[in-house]
């Protein structure tokens, strides 16, 4: 992989890998480095270099949160909330209500919507990064939206 496309999957992904690893950990952009620093010493690159960084993110954020919430209970803290966006608004809606209506989409639909909608990635790259068929994700995707538009009053579009 050359420095230019590296720059290149750094500028495209890096933010929306940050907002995807926010689910499972509250330190994103660690998930997102390391993954980054995998790529770089990988031998042969990736078929489809967005699909594996996805799933790499997803696997050290969920570790991370793993180690994460065993380090909470040993020491009794209480955890922070998840924070999602860093924005009030996002496309139009306030960011709380947003934040809302994701958390409370089962975290299979959520993880989906999240990889599809702002990391923009296709139906096959999302199968790929939460390791399902592509069926599956788009049941996941579908049945998330619906649950979306319907806690957030939005009209299906004719």
């Amino acid at each position: 992989m050359t420095p230019r496309q590296l720059a290149d999957l750094v500028a495209e992904y890096a933010a929306a890998l940050v907002l995807f690893a926010r689910q499972w950990c509250d330190s994103p952009e660690d998930a997102v480095q390391d993954a980054f620093c995998k790529l770089i010493v990988q031998r042969n690159a990736p078929d489809d270099p967005a699909a594996w960084l996805f799933r790499v993110v997803r696997n050290a954020a969920i570790d991370a949160g793993k180690s994460e919430r065993r380090r909470a209970k040993r020491e009794q803290a209480a955890a922070r909330p998840v924070r999602w966006f860093s924005e009030a608004r996002i496309d139009g809606l306030d960011a709380a209500t947003a934040v809302a209506a994701l958390e409370s989409l089962d975290s299979d639909q959520r993880e989906v919507i999240v990889a599809r909608l702002w990391g923009g990635l296709t139906l096959d790259q999302v199968a790929v990064s939460v390791g399902c068929s592509v069926s599956t994700a788009h049941r996941r995707f579908e049945a998330g939206i619906a649950a979306l538009r319907e806690r957030l009053g939005a009209e299906c579009p004719k």
